[in-house]
């Protein structure tokens, strides 16, 4: 039955679902990639879409920003609708050296200072990982498809870094060895309520701003860059 943040009824959704943070975003995808899409949810304006991709019936539904946000719908998605697997594709600032802008991550492992994990399950969990499997698929999916992706842990923040009074305090926070090299906001959610519901979940970013480079990437460059990690993500799901 549809829940107060998802009009789809039960068969609406595919077992596999692929969620970018901007509804604009995931409306895109659906009309570009997917064969028939149908529009199955538009409350909130977080439209979701239904089709098929090579064969296979894939969902693409946005889930806002921020881990209260995107939480939602990833638990709602995995407990009432009965998905299986969920693909997180969105955008990161990097804080490693060697990342270029518009370089593709896949996240091993997310970190957060947040009590996510408490409030919603009385659990104090810190890191979460990405289900192994699953990045296995995608990076050699990546490989066969020369798609170049990096490989490491990130952050993911209850605010903007960008916003922040002190960025260089917040990374004087991260535990020793923790190898973080990016930031984001919705992907220890993912992670933490796919454990806790036995299911499946991964995550790939692109690098869209850096700590050691200044330069603006446009919104235009933007949007095009994320072509690759939108690809990988769809081809992962056959």
């Amino acid at each position: 039955m549809p829940t107060p943040h998802n009009e789809a009824k039960v068969g609406e959704i595919a077992k596999t679902v692929i969620m970018p943070g901007d509804p604009i975003r995931a409306k895109k995808i659906a009309l570009k990639y997917l064969e028939n899409p149908k529009l199955v949810n538009k409350v909130r304006g977080m439209y979701a879409y239904t089709g098929m991709y090579h064969g296979k019936e894939i969902t693409v539904m946005a889930h806002g920003m921020g881990m209260a946000s995107a939480g939602i719908y990833f638990y709602e998605l995995y407990k009432y609708y009965k998905v299986d697997t969920i693909i997180r594709i969105g955008s990161c600032g990097a804080y490693g050296k060697d990342l270029k802008l518009l370089d593709t991550i896949l996240v091993d492992n997310s970190y957060t200072e947040s009590n996510y994990a408490f409030t919603l399950n009385n659990e104090k969990v810190n890191v979460c990982s990405g289900t192994t499997s699953l990045n296995s698929k995608i990076e050699n999916v990546a490989k066969k498809n020369d798609i170049k992706i990096v490989r490491g842990n990130t952050i993911c923040s209850d605010c903007f870094d960008w916003y922040m009074k002190d960025v260089n305090e917040f990374i004087k926070r991260f535990p020793k060895k923790s190898n973080i090299i990016a930031c984001e906001m919705e992907a220890f959610a993912l992670f933490y309520i796919a454990k806790y519901l036995k299911k499946k979940a991964a995550c790939l970013l692109t690098v869209v701003d850096s700590k050691f480079d200044k330069e603006e990437v446009s919104a235009k460059k933007r949007e095009s860059s994320m072509n690759d990690m939108i690809e990988l993500a769809l081809k992962s799901t056959l």
